[in-house]
């Protein structure tokens, strides 16, 4: 048996397991990949919302970075939760020479409304860590931050790659449909429609999905099929939790063993 892909999540974590790094080193496990991890910040958090956040020192979380990439040979990068200005600039620098996919998901906001990036790390994000990003995956509220303005979901997609990465805008539909727009650099954008999961059992949504993308472009998988199996993934698993009932706020998706999607 050949050894699997290893892919690197660079995120915070949820005390209540359902987003971050929980949600990342389940998806990758799930779906046949070594996880590993730099932790960027400790959230005390629950189905309710974010409480308190602890950012780790960017000297730290550089540590982490260093001991994982020089020992093992990671085939692709995520990163959630960043924190600081300072931290997305230090991923930026160091995770841009690797020469592999770098999947971006910028948490800002949670879903609970917690801001999780102030000011100055939304400019970091555009100035430093975009343009060297293979492909970013904010839903609508994340692109209208990182654009300063709003529109249509295909016309944001296309504005963040004038920034310099591809696009996979998640969100929002209509009629029990859900629609994904994937834009590429100089390319017209793409429409991926798949039936949406009616739940509330939704929280880590995001980071399953931007963990499950970056597990198949490790595996070369092209961008387009890679979003449309990382959606099928997640909707798998926003399924399976459909029915749970855990927390007293928006439950968690599910990260427990089944079938893979």
């Amino acid at each position: 048996m050949s050894s699997p892909a290893v892919v690197l999540a660079v995120a915070g974590t949820d005390s209540g397991g359902a987003a971050g790094i929980a949600a990342d080193l389940t998806t990758f496990g799930d779906l046949g990949a070594h996880g590993v991890v730099a932790v960027t910040a400790v959230t005390a958090q629950d189905t309710t919302g974010v409480r308190s956040v602890h950012a780790v020192p960017a000297a730290i979380v550089l540590a982490q970075l260093e001991a994982v990439v020089e020992d093992l040979p990671v085939a692709a990068v995520k990163t959630g939760m960043l924190g600081t200005a300072e931290v997305v600039a230090l991923v930026a620098d160091r995770l841009s020479a690797l020469g592999v996919p770098l999947v971006v998901d910028p948490v800002l906001v949670a879903t609970s409304g917690a801001v999780l990036g102030d000011a100055e790390t939304m400019h970091a994000y555009v100035e430093r860590l975009l343009p060297v990003a293979s492909v970013i995956t904010p839903n609508a509220d994340e692109a209208r931050a990182l654009l300063g303005a709003t529109g249509p979901p295909d016309r944001m997609a296309t504005a963040l790659t004038r920034l310099g990465p591809a696009v996979v805008l998640t969100g929002g539909g209509l009629a029990g449909t859900c629609t994904d727009w994937v834009a590429v650099p100089g390319e017209a954008p793409v429409a991926l429609s798949h039936p949406a999961v009616e739940t509330t059992n939704d929280h880590g949504t995001g980071c399953t999905f931007s963990a499950a993308l970056a597990v198949h472009l490790a595996h070369d998988i092209p961008l387009i099929t890679a979003a449309r199996k990382a959606a099928a993934y997640t909707a798998g698993r926003l399924r399976l939790s459909q029915p749970w009932s855990l927390g007293r706020g928006r439950g968690p998706i599910a990260h427990t063993r089944s079938s893979k999607s």
